[in-house]
């Protein structure tokens, strides 16, 4: 697909709603008593086939235009599936899945497509093995496929070396069939869309610091869940607003959960008019529409703890630093190789294509904005965040931009493209 520049974006866009919530709600809704009602759930490619491995597992799901019913039969009510568990590209439902696996009486084989196959599934392996479960990467290579056999789980303390909601979460899920209280600490506090939509469920869980501990066997009630905007879908927005001269945009109906607004945080670092308007709350998490205006953009440091409350964001981030004022450093980002692709390499390379000065690191990368970027052909590696990030870029710079592959954004943002180039 090809991008050149476009005249300033105006109006409002409402974007789709959050991947990671829309995974979590079918989950806990599978293993909960009663029906549990979804609206404004995610039809990307990652969030259906979460809904295809529970329906395998005997859990009937109901689609319809504005709602998802998922009719949950309890914690102990999965079945065994009769084939394998195909996650696809979802490394999301991949890593959570296994948690709730390990604590069942069957055995199961997950596995999903060609990049889930090379993602490290040790980080699930290690922690789950410490808990009892009985889970094998078949290859040997600590990777998809897993066969994973149903055992009794004992609960543990568990200290993660990286702080990952889906590492938390995995561990967090097979805690509720544990023996006794499960807890996890992180080195930063990660996302925690698990452990408030699971209170509201009806687990009981206590959170301190870093640490987040869960109690087993809780009687968890199907609820209504309104997923709100994906904040890593408004980033890309948020970024084209800034960029484009003369831009005014609102987004509405934004996820603005303290552990997912890193990008918001940096933005104003960097410069960015960004107004938050109309504050307020669905279900347990907080939601709000974002008013955007075109900004001169200044470098800023990007690390540390702000790291886990952004790393979906990174790649866009690289991309508005490229077009900033002065010098950008991304530091602790290490994780950017082990998502759909390895993402530091490609952004350093994509970007020095178009023209930026771009230099890679260990664990992230420099970045001397300012430059006048131009258009390249770039190929998007089947990652969804890679091809976003780079159509925005196409669209600042001068010159035409064509990205190979484009149509692997269907996985968390179908009709991405239609919505940013008719504004």
């Amino acid at each position: 697909m090809k991008f050149t520049k476009i005249n300033a974006l105006r109006g409002e866009v409402t974007i789709p709603g959050d991947k990671s919530i829309s995974h979590r709600a079918v989950m806990l809704g599978a293993i909960s008593q009663g029906t549990t009602r979804i609206t404004n759930f995610l039809r990307g490619a990652d969030c259906l086939s979460t809904i295809a491995c529970f329906r395998k597992m005997g859990i009937d799901i109901k689609e319809s235009p504005d709602q998802i019913l998922v009719h949950g039969k309890g914690l102990h009510g999965l079945k065994a599936p009769a084939d394998t568990l195909d996650v696809g590209n979802s490394g999301t439902t991949a890593r959570l899945i296994s948690g709730i696996l390990a604590g069942q009486t069957f055995e199961s084989t997950l596995t999903g497509d060609a990049s889930i196959r090379k993602r490290p599934m040790k980080r699930i392996i290690t922690p789950l093995s410490m808990m009892g479960a009985d889970i094998e990467s078949l290859h040997g290579n600590d990777c998809a496929p897993l066969r994973i056999r149903g055992s009794h789980i004992k609960g543990i303390h568990y200290d993660s070396p990286v702080a990952s909601a889906q590492v938390k979460s995995c561990i967090l899920l097979a805690g509720l069939y544990g023996d006794s209280v499960t807890s996890v600490t992180e080195p930063y506090v990660s996302r925690d869309h698990s452990e408030r939509m699971l209170s509201g469920f009806g687990a009981s869980l206590q959170t301190e610091g870093c640490t987040v501990s869960i109690q087993p066997e809780p009687e968890l009630v199907g609820q209504d869940v309104a997923v709100p905007g994906d904040i890593s879908s408004a980033a890309y927005f948020i970024a084209a607003a800034l960029l484009v001269p003369g831009s005014e945009l609102l987004i509405k109906n934004v996820g603005i959960n303290p552990t997912r607004d890193g990008i918001l945080r940096v933005c104003r670092q960097m410069g960015a008019d960004i107004t938050v308007l109309d504050q307020r709350e669905h279900g347990r998490e907080p939601v709000a529409d974002l008013l955007v205006k075109h900004s001169a953009l200044k470098g800023t440091d990007i690390e540390g703890a702000l790291i886990p409350t952004l790393i979906d964001e990174l790649p866009i981030l690289a991309v508005m630093a490229a077009f900033a004022e002065g010098c950008t450093m991304i530091r602790d980002a290490q994780e950017l190789k082990v998502k759909e692709s390895n993402r530091l390499d490609i952004l350093v390379h994509h970007l020095s294509a178009m023209g930026a000065d771009i230099t890679g690191t260990e664990d992230g990368m420099i970045i001397q904005g300012g430059r006048t970027l131009h258009g390249a052909v770039l190929e998007s590696h089947l990652d969804h965040r890679i091809a976003m990030s780079f159509a925005v870029a196409g669209i600042a710079a001068e010159g035409e931009t064509e990205i190979l592959q484009a149509d692997c954004v269907d996985i968390s943002y179908p009709g991405f493209y239609k919505d940013l180039l008719k504004k």
